[in-house]
């Protein structure tokens, strides 16, 4: 019969004892991951970053389980309890039919260009100057354009007046002009009424527009996660139209700036970036 040595007592001891927090007394680390949570980065695009930042010293970096049980945990003089407000909201990946902006007009768009004719170069990222659009609502019939960019991910924001299209097409013939015109190249929009004057912004930017199946959402995925982030910064419910087109603006700016796994863990402002840099 088998009996434990003195030795083997000892390693049992030593597995069962807790583990040390690799962030307690780690004063870079604790200051680098608050900040980045404030600014609403997920603790695997925390984690990313670090490893990226700092490929040759561990001292600087953590996995995100180590984050996670960090705050949910609360090790003494680690990760305040207050950083778990900025953790993002987990939700499901498609929103119900009932709850869709888009579930009157469908197939009512004239003259839309199906997303089947879109060049196969769109289709599998190969080339910058890509986006997909939607609108967020808010409540008093407020709305928010969203559009990102799918080589990059990269995330611009709208102020709109109303739903009508000519408010909505409006607002996105001026995003259009802050853009240079090789990294706009098309626009992928659901079957939404608001984009009845598709052919006005066609004329007014030589932008392409093309249309999804209708109750499709997925075939602009890229938009659909993105508006399912915003979200943290406008729920559902809330008035959006008390936001400035500044503040949009920033919210955008820490959407850009967050790295993304998809892309190794660069950010979407940094691939953006090079896509303007490419061009000049």
């Amino acid at each position: 019969m088998y009996r434990a040595t003195q030795s083997d007592q000892a390693a049992w001891d030593r597995s069962h004892r807790p583990k040390p927090c690799k962030l307690a007394g780690n004063k870079y680390l604790c200051r680098v991951i608050s900040a980045k949570l404030i600014r609403k980065w997920s603790p695997q695009q925390i984690a990313g970053w670090l490893m990226r930042e700092n490929p040759d010293d561990e001292r600087k970096r953590v996995s995100h389980e180590t984050i996670y049980r960090s705050l949910f945990i609360q090790t003494r003089g680690v990760l305040k309890k207050e950083l778990l407000a900025h953790l993002r909201a987990t939700r499901s990946i498609r929103r119900p039919r009932h709850a869709t902006l888009k579930r009157s007009g469908l197939g009512q768009i004239r003259d839309a260009i199906s997303i089947r004719e879109r060049p196969a170069s769109v289709e599998d990222r190969a080339v910058p100057g890509h986006w997909e659009g939607d609108l967020i609502a808010g409540s008093g019939n407020s709305f928010i354009a969203t559009l990102v960019e799918r080589y990059s991910r990269y995330v611009m924001l709208a102020k709109v007046g109303n739903k009508d299209t000519d408010s909505v097409v409006r607002a996105l013939i001026k995003q259009s002009h802050k853009l240079p015109k090789e990294l706009y190249r098309s626009l992928t929009w659901d079957r939404g009424t608001e984009m009845s004057g598709h052919r006005n912004f066609t004329l007014a930017t030589d932008i392409d527009v093309y249309f999804c199946d209708p109750q499709s959402p997925w075939q602009r995925g890229t938009n659909e996660n993105t508006n399912r982030l915003l979200r943290q910064y406008f729920p559902k419910g809330t008035d959006l139209s008390v936001h400035s087109q500044a503040k949009l603006n920033a919210v955008a700016r820490q959407l850009n700036e967050r790295p993304r796994k998809t892309l190794q863990y660069h950010s979407p402002a940094e691939k953006f970036a090079q896509c303007v840099a490419s061009i000049g």
